[in-house]
């Protein structure tokens, strides 16, 4: 009997266990992959490997709210306020006064009619718009065929006015448009302009004072005239 060095085990004798053949193809297999791997140049990759991530670049890291100051780790007051904020803050504060902000809100409220109307503006009274005022409130007396109705307001400024330009559409016929020479630039000039084509005024003034001379001396006379037109006076 042999003896055997101390370092060196004993080998079993497997012959009373012989592999499958599934067990044999697997190892074939294996073997055949080390040698592909070794081939190519490639690390073989065993199953029993653990999985490795690669390295992330985060980049710049948000500032943290800490600062450390030797051994001591403090709260750093100035990343707590936003910087626009903190300028503002470090800035020139300029302080209104809330009675002048009341006062102006209040003053534009009533330069205007209000949303509703359209933002209208207050009225700017001139002697052009005063008189066109007027000669819109007596508007039945300038066309006796038209009837409106009674405006009993005692004030004929209204408080809030706007006065605009009728323009025409380029669809309007040449004769419905008015020329540059016949158009008025206020209400009285265009009266007056009619009643110079017309002279229905002037015919009722006449009336008026015929119907007020009426017994009078001098109507006495010019119906004395009247009457002795056609005589022939005797020498």
């Amino acid at each position: 009997m042999e003896l055997l060095p101390a370092h060196q085990p004993l080998l079993e004798d497997d012959t009373d266990e012989d592999m499958s053949d599934e067990q044999i193809r697997e190892l074939l297999n294996e073997a055949a992959m080390r040698m592909r791997a070794k081939a190519s140049g490639k690390p073989t990759a065993t199953p029993d490997a653990p999985f490795k991530l690669p390295r992330l670049k985060p980049g710049h890291l948000a500032d943290t709210y800490e600062k450390i100051e030797g051994n001591i780790t403090r709260l750093d007051h100035s990343q707590l306020v936003d910087k626009k904020q903190l300028a503002l803050a470090n800035g020139i504060k300029k302080i209104d006064d809330p009675l002048a902000i009341k006062k102006k809100k209040l003053e534009e409220k009533k330069a205007t009619a209000g949303a509703q109307w359209f933002n209208m503006p207050k009225t700017e009274l001139t002697p052009e718009l005063r008189r066109d005022l007027q000669l819109l409130k007596m508007r039945s007396v300038l066309d006796p065929k038209r009837h409106y109705k009674k405006d009993n307001s005692k004030n004929d400024v209204p408080a809030f006015s706007q006065v605009g330009t009728v323009i025409e559409g380029a669809t309007e016929f040449y004769s419905s448009r008015l020329k540059n020479k016949d158009r008025k630039q206020t209400i009285l000039e265009e009266v007056i302009s009619q009643e110079k084509d017309s002279g229905r005024f002037q015919r009722k003034y006449e009336d008026i004072n015929k119907s007020k001379a009426s017994g009078k001396k001098a109507h006495y006379k010019s119906v004395k005239a009247k009457r002795n037109k056609g005589k022939v006076v005797k020498p």
